[in-house]
Parts: structure tokens; sequence; C-alpha cells
């Protein structure tokens, strides 16, 4: 990565999965982690803040979380923003459909967060 600070934005309503990205995210020098509870709190934020990446759970009130995606990948300006997905959806389709909706990753929770973090790394370097 590179010297300049890197944000990634993460969308989840349950406090101990923000906590537990937020503390593995921390340990990347360099990266600095914003937090959202609602897919539509995650787009106020991304209406006046530019972000690396953006972690998100599946289920999510008001607005879930493939359609945040979706949402997400028709803004020109987003299109190539790294996504990974994170969720514990008991649906054996979601995997697909999150990166059907234009997720670069998905994790089952529970997940591990060192390769979450791992794979944060890898998709901001390759941006």
């Amino acid at each position: 990565m590179t010297a300049r600070e890197r944000t990634v934005l993460v969308v989840d309503d349950a406090e101990d999965c923000l906590a537990t990205l937020e503390v593995a995210l921390q340990a990347v020098p360099g990266v600095a982690v914003l937090s959202a509870r609602t897919a539509e709190q995650a787009l106020q934020l991304l209406a006046y803040r530019a972000v690396d990446a953006v972690i998100t759970d599946i289920h999510l009130p008001a607005m879930n979380g493939l359609e945040f995606i979706a949402g997400l990948r028709r803004e020109s300006h987003l299109r190539a923003l790294p996504i990974i997905v994170v969720s514990a959806d008991p649906n054996p389709g979601g995997p697909r459909a999150a990166l059907e909706a234009g997720a670069d990753a998905y994790f089952a929770k529970p997940f591990s967060p060192g390769a979450v973090r791992k794979k944060v790394e890898e998709l901001i370097h390759a941006r």
C-alpha cells in the first residue's frame, strides 16, 4: 500500500461484527475505518467521503446488502470500489447472489478476521 491513508467503510448492524472488523483492519498500517449500521447511513457517508473499500453484511435493516452493492455498482465513480461481503446469510445461494450483485469477495460468518484483512489489503493494493 502507498503511504497515504486508506479508508475502509464497514456496514453492519451487529455491533460485535463491527468491532471485530475494526480491530482487524486497524492492525493494517495506514488504514482508517469508518462504520455504518445501515446501507442508508453508508450512502450518506459515501456522498461526501471517498473510501478505498467497503465491507458489508447482506442482512441490514431497510435496504439490504445486495441492493446496496447493486446501487454502488450503478454509480460510475464507485464501479471499481472493492466490496467484500461478510454475512451469516443461511441461503446457500447467498455467496453467488453477492458476487452477481457486484461484490468482489464473500466471507461467511463466523469468519476469520485475518482472512478478511488479507483480502482487503489485496483488493486495495490491486486498485
